[in-house]
């Protein structure tokens, strides 16, 4: 693998086959970062900006076809599918869903080296790089390296939830998010929350940033879906 040490998340809720993932990124150089249920999944991916993902199909929460999709609607991270079922029906489902390889269970671990491998190099040589540690956009910075956002060089005080959010937001320019999908990338455990909790928490990170809502700031709001963040409004 790559000197700069890939992140990769590995969404596998059986210990035994996660370790061995682990064990063969480690072994090549890589970080592993793991998921034991889809929803956990997503969050983690967009918390620690992955490089590539190890995404199993049974998975409890969501499974790994509902994390195959919400990714794809945002990211084209590359995703390496395990499964125990070496079905043609479920390898062509998973490809035509945007899966970059497909991996049946049981496996050995040079096959996966080598494939994980052949998924990075070709991030490479299409010429994906790995995110910058900071974001800037006028007055407003966020640096994932020490979890800190400031504006105009004063640093803002936001919990662990709104720089989630915030992220989410930079991550996706111009891009509209719906509820869900900020659910899905923001929230550590989003069963039971609603839009109404959503609409709190942007007011929130609204003011603390200093947008108020309808005075041209980045956040805006889409009527019927959610929310889209502009560039070049923080200020």
């Amino acid at each position: 693998m790559s000197a700069e040490a890939p992140r990769v998340l590995i969404i596998e809720d059986d210990d035994a086959i996660a370790d061995a993932v682990q064990v063969v990124v480690v072994r090549q150089g890589g970080t592993g970062v793991r998921a034991a249920d889809g929803r956990e999944g997503l969050r983690l991916f967009f918390e620690e900006r992955a490089d590539l993902v190890v995404l199993d199909v049974g998975l409890p929460e969501l499974d790994g076809w509902q994390v195959l999709e919400r990714i794809r609607d945002l990211s084209d991270v590359p995703i390496l599918m395990l499964t125990a079922r070496d079905l043609e029906q479920d390898k062509v489902r998973g490809l035509q869903g945007g899966a970059d390889d497909y991996l049946t269970k049981p496996f050995g671990i040079h096959e996966l080296g080598a494939r994980l491998e052949a998924l990075l190099r070709r991030t490479r040589m299409t010429g994906t790089v790995t995110p910058p540690e900071e974001y800037v956009d006028g007055p407003l910075t966020v640096s994932w390296s020490a979890r800190e956002v400031r504006m105009h060089e004063r640093v803002v005080d936001l919990t662990p939830l709104e720089f989630r959010l915030l992220t989410a937001f930079v991550d996706h320019p111009g891009q509209a998010l719906s509820a869900d999908q900020l659910l899905q990338q923001a929230w550590s455990d989003p069963l039971g929350i609603g839009p109404d909790r959503v609409k709190f928490t942007v007011l929130r990170l609204r003011r603390k940033l200093g947008w108020q809502e309808g005075s041209g700031g980045p956040i805006e709001a889409v009527r019927g879906y959610g929310y889209r963040y502009r560039p070049g409004r923080a200020g």
